[in-house]
């Protein structure tokens, strides 16, 4: 395997505009991210932002970035440009695309979906938690449905769905938006037009199930605070603050 972290990031965000420079622990938002990838252990990390100005705020921290088109519709089509620009002789095989709004993540996260994607041979592979309770008919709450063998192990995912679902006794997945996929994968991917669930759902994984795509699933022990709010920013400041003491 001869992986690379490509972290999308941009500027215009509805709900938080400029989250990626938004201050935590003394540090852009998108550089916390990209301490989180070099801690998992991935040899290379790059940002792929749609603005100038996040480029210019990751390379002062020592990191990769590369500059997108800014009217990308979703960040898979926007690592695709990204990797492209930076490895056109294809030397990487995996692609990991990492969410550049969670600085929480804990490192082991990201290497369960790279080695779900190795292990199982499959298109694609992400992340699920157990979903809580309060969560469980959220309709924001995007659920894995999740076929997992008995002896455990990685799954193979079967839905992804802003219902409740699956019905009867038993756990619910939440799904966690992080992607690790095979480059020939990943090329497939962004040619296809979205798809009639896609659409429906307003999930852009189930375009991949919907053209035969397989995606394997890791479980990790909790969702990663997702930072979208002024008050998730708050959230992720007080949890990363000890950071902040540590380096004075």
């Amino acid at each position: 395997m001869s992986p690379i972290v490509l972290i999308p990031a941009r500027m215009a965000s509805t709900r938080l505009p400029g989250k990626p420079l938004a201050d935590i622990a003394g540090k852009p938002m998108i550089v916390q991210v990209l301490e989180r990838a070099r801690e998992a252990g991935f040899p290379r990390i790059a940002v792929a932002a749609a603005e100038a100005d996040i480029a210019e705020a990751v390379t002062r921290a020592g990191g990769e970035a590369v500059l997108t088109r800014p009217d990308h519709p979703s960040g898979s089509d926007r690592i695709f440009e990204a990797l492209g620009a930076l490895d056109g002789e294809g030397r990487h095989d995996t692609i990991i695309n990492l969410q550049g709004d969670l600085p929480t993540l804990e490192p082991q996260a990201i290497r369960a979906v790279a080695d779900a994607l190795v292990a199982t041979g499959a298109d694609i592979a992400t992340l699920v938690a157990p979903c809580a309770d309060e969560d469980r008919s959220n309709p924001n709450v995007v659920k894995a449905v999740v076929s997992f063998p008995p002896t455990g192990g990685f799954g193979r995912a079967l839905y992804f769905t802003r219902a409740t679902a699956p019905h009867g006794e038993g756990p619910l997945w939440h799904h966690i938006g992080i992607y690790a996929y095979t480059r020939a994968a990943l090329a497939r991917f962004v040619a296809l037009p979205p798809s009639p669930l896609e659409t429906r759902e307003r999930l852009e994984q189930l375009r991949a199930l919907e053209a035969g795509m397989t995606i394997a699933v890791a479980a990790v022990g909790g969702v990663p605070l997702g930072v979208d709010t002024p008050e998730d920013l708050e959230k992720a400041r007080a949890a990363l603050a000890p950071l902040k003491d540590k380096t004075r």
